[in-house]
């Protein structure tokens, strides 16, 4: 390469003094250590507080608050009890005994859970111990008065209850003392914890305060920087770019200085002269496309004019063979043996099946082709056709056939009968013992209907769920199930060209049958 290709490297600048020795990266970096060992101490301070606010908060929310609930249950469940049995007492009512049966049962679930929480909770030594306190004394009320008094009442009846009042008088104070003492504990943990949870969030907002800070004085030394090493250079840069992009494609971009942006000039120098020469070269191609696409389109009129006397050429001598071999049958066939009558009916039989199979894959290749105007029109019109066209199979099979209300969607309407016709179709054919039931369903979906085709048939292994919307893919032999193999893919070839997508839903466990589902556009557009 010659010297004229290559850029002359810049000449050498006089040494810098003091802090002009710095280039624009270490700059950015001075103050990037800077700021990054800032944050990183005040991070450090802001997770602390935020692990410490975590820590008080659990214990308060968590273990503080729920044991105070436990406590006011096992309060709530502990008068009951001594409602229910003074009420025993005096009217000796059986709903009363059940009552106190009742309350006691809840008092000993809370006093679980109240246990459970004693592990966690700040003070715990105190705590249990008051926590046992109440239990005992719990148990002393019922021990010494509400089990006495249930066990009185058949002997003294209404009159258990003014017996055995001083013993419930003294007893149940001293239950409402420890009950007192527990519960102001737990207020107590519950207050300091609060005081705590203000304070970390103090200490929180001030760690976040010195962040943005830190940020805010990161921001102002950025903005010096770029303001005296980039933005004054880069200004020329522009320049030049602007004389480049109102046409001037031949204008060199070159900046001296810093180091950086006249690294950096030389590259989109580089990218201009590569673009300039890829735009030259995309100018020629695109020529050629465009004569390419010419001959596409005149390729794809004679595909069009070949497939139209394709279908007339190739089953005319097909009709021919299959007419003139019956009529051998018909006229010789006392003169033929078995084996040839076989052989008969075995090129009827092969001259229909390609028949059937060139009409198959006309219809395949004319999707999106020939007659695939898209207009808005009932779904119904498209599916009551084709359950016209499958009158005799459907009659024949016993099928029963019902629907959804069907939706106005944006199709081509034969191609839509088409699609109906091969799923039904289907369904009618792989058919199990049962009479065939089909059902046609649909939903909205966003911008799309869904529509279902759900049957009670032999159903689809799940490992071919793919493979059967490919071309000629059968799962079954010709002598099981007649066919050509063509129309799923026609189905999907149809839903694709209307912008939709096709697929099997996997049956629920236990159960038979296939579903397929395709989504179809609506045509509604925003106004």
């Amino acid at each position: 390469m010659s010297d004229r290709g290559r850029l002359r490297p810049l000449p050498v600048p006089e040494p810098a003094t003091g802090f002009g020795k710095l280039r624009v990266g270490q700059w950015f970096l001075l103050t990037g250590v800077l700021i990054a060992v800032a944050l990183a101490i005040t991070g450090l301070f802001a997770v602390a507080s935020m692990k410490d606010f975590t820590r008080l908060r659990g214990a308060v929310v968590d273990v503080v608050d729920p044991a105070a609930l436990r406590t006011l249950e096992i309060s709530n469940a502990l008068s009951a009890q001594e409602s229910a049995a003074r009420t025993y007492g005096r009217t000796n009512e059986e709903r009363s005994l059940l009552a106190y049966r009742s309350a006691v049962a809840d008092e000993r679930r809370a006093m679980a859970e109240l246990e459970r929480l004693m592990p966690r909770i700040p003070e715990s030594d105190a705590v249990r111990a008051e926590v046992q306190r109440l239990k005992d004394t719990g148990d002393a009320w019922r021990r010494d008065y509400a089990e006495p008094l249930i066990a009185s009442v058949p002997t003294y009846k209404t009159e258990s209850a003014q017996r055995m009042a001083p013993v419930n008088g003294e007893r149940f104070t001293e239950v409402r003392r420890s009950l007192s003492t527990l519960q102001t504990h737990l207020n107590r943990l519950h207050d300091e914890g609060s005081v705590r949870l203000n304070q970390g969030w103090s200490a929180l907002y001030v760690a976040l305060g010195v962040i943005v800070a830190v940020l805010a004085l990161a921001g102002v030394g950025a903005v010096l920087i770029v303001r005296f090493a980039v933005l004054r250079p880069l200004a020329e840069l522009t320049e030049q770019v602007r004389a480049v992009g109102q046409g001037d494609f031949d204008h060199r971009l070159k900046v001296e200085r810093p180091s950086e942006l006249s690294e950096l000039s030389g590259h989109v120098d580089a990218m201009r002269r590569r673009m300039l020469a890829e735009w030259r070269r995309a100018s020629e191609a695109q020529t050629k496309l465009e004569e390419q696409a010419a001959e596409l389109r005149r390729s794809n009129s004679e595909l069009e004019q070949f497939a139209y006397v394709a279908s007339h050429d190739l089953q005319e001598p097909l009709r021919k063979v299959a007419s003139f071999t019956q009529m051998l049958d018909q006229r010789y066939g006392d003169q033929l043996d078995a084996r040839a009558k076989q052989y008969i009916t075995f090129a009827v039989d092969g001259a229909k099946r390609m028949q059937l199979l060139i009409n198959d894959l006309l219809d395949f290749s004319r999707v999106g082709r020939i007659g695939g105007e898209m207009t808005m029109l009932d779904a119904n019109v498209p599916l009551q056709a084709a359950l016209k066209n499958l009158a005799a199979p459907i009659e024949e099979a016993g099928a029963t056939v019902t629907c959804d209300e069907l939706p106005v969607v944006h199709g081509n309407r034969s191609q839509l009968t088409q699609l109906f016709q091969n799923l039904i179709g289907n369904a009618v054919k792989f058919r199990s013992e049962e009479p065939p039931k089909v059902r046609i369903g649909v939903r909205r979906d966003g911008e799309m209907w869904e529509f279902s085709c759900a049957d009670n048939g032999i159903g689809i292994d799940g490992k071919y769920t793919e493979r059967i919307f490919l071309i000629f893919q059968r799962l079954h032999g010709r002598d099981a199930y007649a066919g050509t193999g063509i129309g799923l893919a026609l189905c999907k070839k149809i839903v694709e060209y209307h912008g939709g997508r096709i697929w099997v839903e996997q049956p629920e466990p236990g159960t038979t049958g296939t579903t397929f589902k395709w989504t179809l556009p609506t045509g509604e557009t925003d106004e």
